[in-house]
């Protein structure tokens, strides 16, 4: 089969056994792969709380993984957040998905708990569950050091293995399923680790269109200033951002209550440049290079890492950030709900934590000691608990990251609308709104702005399904990744066809939630962004949002999706009439 193996592989972890089944044709073609699969997977048990022995965690690739397609080395992680109770899918790339695909399979369906901690380990022969009770407390490092000669590792650290509410799954080479807290899911069924490697080729269908669009992807990539620009990603990584933003005025800092950081530059990307003299990484085959590594080999804060652990913290030590930073990445938590819960708490008690108190605090977060046993709950369940509920600075309990929703009406829009919580990346209008790509708009108006969240959602959802790298997008589009997969798969595709694919992932996923109780008033940013003006100057007004207005574009955005005042399904039998 072309593109995909046409294969699962379902591991019960209670029982200790494991099997493969065939996935039917028409519906890898219809949700592809990544994302859209995993959430397809998810439909008899979306319900399941988090926690639940019986609740799966789907590791899925896309049908152009382990081809020379640009961008396309990336696996996906579904399940249920226990931050949000949110669907969740989270995505990362490095060799993990190449090495998953090579093994015959084309996703892992992990249920079940095992009664002591354990690893997995999947080749094209076997699968074995070997026990990990050396392992269990160890950070990612080490966990990794331990496990690499069985392939590439996927592991939790202590954060996930003590159920921390925003615990990550780390890929062995340094990348992150970093939100929602699937690293607790998998701590909570006992695994510590999942290890693959394989030798199965993937097979192209049709190799003179292939080449001809992956030759279109790569023009495309080197003609994009924001990929290989002097100031592109490629050549800084994602904190060019940091400059960008600040110039905006929409930096989140001290917990959101200003937009500028007065100290920004000192994590700025060309202070990192001269600081660390950072060299490219990136993942398998990738040509955008976008990860940043110092000279000891460990990966550099990306954009997101900076502005939390400076400016939201009031923070200006580069090197405290890089520790915060380090420390995440071993301990395995998402440093951008860290960051967030640590600001929530720190404008609570009315001291933000200092550069010198910041590694202890993380430390016990992950342990789960001290102040850190609240700290582990996320924002919203800390706020609530210290009688600030007003404080969370989140979305669906997901905090908010680096860019503040009054800079930026269509980001304000799609933190409410996204599915997973307060995400940046479900429409990332910032594409339009501040790097004026591929059509400018104005970042302080909401007029338009649910038609162009509702295109970018579905694009998002496509790209995810086809698990390639979003930043693709800055160069290429849905026209070429459909020539591409068509190329891979035999199979025809169009942008209209993917985007149809994209919908029909995105009102599951909305579907799923609205189950789960979720509604218009989980569709909302915290009041602070209404009623609190940010830091204005230099010729910019940052002014609070337009309660009204926001209103009336969330009942637009409605009203496209097909849904009813409420944000949800006026069609019970919605999910039956879905492939």
């Amino acid at each position: 089969m072309n593109g995909w193996n046409g294969k699962i592989l379902k591991v019960d972890l209670t029982t200790g056994t494991s099997h493969a089944e065939e996935i039917p044709r028409q519906l890898l073609e219809e949700y592809l792969g990544g994302r859209g699969l995993g959430v397809r997977l998810m439909r008899e048990s979306y319900q399941l709380d988090p926690f639940d022995p019986a609740i799966p965690l789907i590791f899925s690739v896309g049908p152009l993984c382990g081809t020379s397609a640009p961008a396309s080395s990336r696996v996906s992680v579904v399940s249920r957040s226990p931050l949000t109770g949110t669907i969740y899918d989270c995505s990362a790339g490095g060799n993990f998905a190449e090495h998953l695909k090579a093994t015959g399979f084309d996703a892992l369906f992990i249920t079940g708990r095992s009664p002591a901690p354990v690893t997995l380990t999947v080749t094209p022969d076997k699968v074995e569950i070997i026990s990990a009770g050396p392992l269990w407390g160890s950070d990612i490092p080490s966990t990794v050091a331990a496990l690499k000669d069985r392939g590439s590792v996927a592991s939790i650290g202590p954060a996930g293995e003590n159920g921390v509410l925003f615990a990550n799954i780390s890929m062995g080479e340094g990348n992150t399923l970093g939100r929602g807290g699937l690293g607790a899911v998998m701590g909570s069924k006992n695994l510590k680790a999942v290890t693959v490697v394989g030798d199965r080729k993937s097979e192209i269908a049709t190799p003179e269109l292939f080449e001809k669009a992956r030759l279109d992807i790569m023009r495309l990539f080197k003609a994009s200033p924001v990929i290989f620009g002097p100031l592109g990603i490629s050549a800084f990584g994602t904190p060019v951002l940091v400059d960008l933003m600040a110039q905006r005025r929409m930096a989140p800092t001290q917990n959101f209550r200003k937009t500028c950081f007065e100290h920004s530059a000192n994590y700025a990307a060309t202070t990192i440049k001269d600081t660390y003299n950072p060299r490219k990484a990136g993942c398998g085959g990738c040509p955008i290079q976008c990860i940043k590594i110092s000279e000891a080999g460990r990966a550099l804060p990306e954009y997101e890492t900076l502005s939390g652990f400076g400016a939201l913290n009031n923070i200006d030590a580069l090197h405290v950030i890089v520790t915060a930073n380090d420390l995440c990445n071993d301990l395995g938590m998402d440093s951008i709900s860290a960051a967030g819960t640590l600001s929530a708490w720190g404008e609570i008690r009315g001291s933000f934590p200092t550069a010198a108190e910041l590694p202890g605090l993380l430390n016990d977060i992950a342990h789960r000691r001290g102040d850190g046993e609240t700290l582990a709950l996320g924002s919203r369940r800390l706020a609530e608990k210290l009688g600030k509920p007003e404080l969370s600075m989140s979305v669906k309990s997901l905090e908010l990251p680096a860019y503040d929703p009054r800079g930026a009406y269509g980001m304000a829009l799609s933190y409410a609308t996204s599915i997973r919580g307060g995400c940046h990346l479900s429409a990332y209008t910032v594409s339009h709104e501040i790097l004026r790509k591929p059509v400018p708009t104005d970042r302080f108006s909401f007029s338009g702005k649910a038609r162009i969240i509702s295109i970018a959602e579905e694009t998002n959802a496509a790209v995810d399904s086809l698990a390639v790298c979003r930043f693709a997008l800055f160069g290429a589009s849905l026209e070429e990744y459909a020539e591409l997969l068509s190329g891979a798969t035999g199979v025809a595709y169009s942008p209209e066809r993917l985007s149809m694919i994209g919908r029909r992932i995105v009102l599951t996923e909305r579907f799923y939630n609205c189950a789960n109780g979720f509604s218009r008033s989980d569709d909302m940013l915290p009041e602070r962004f209404f009623s609190e003006p940010g830091s204005s100057g230099d010729g910019i007004d940052i002014h609070p949002l337009d309660r009204a207005r926001f209103d009336e574009e969330l009942d637009k955005y409605y009203r496209i999706r097909g849904l009813n005042r409420n944000g949800c399904f006026d069609d019970a039998d919605f999910l039956n009439k879905q492939l």
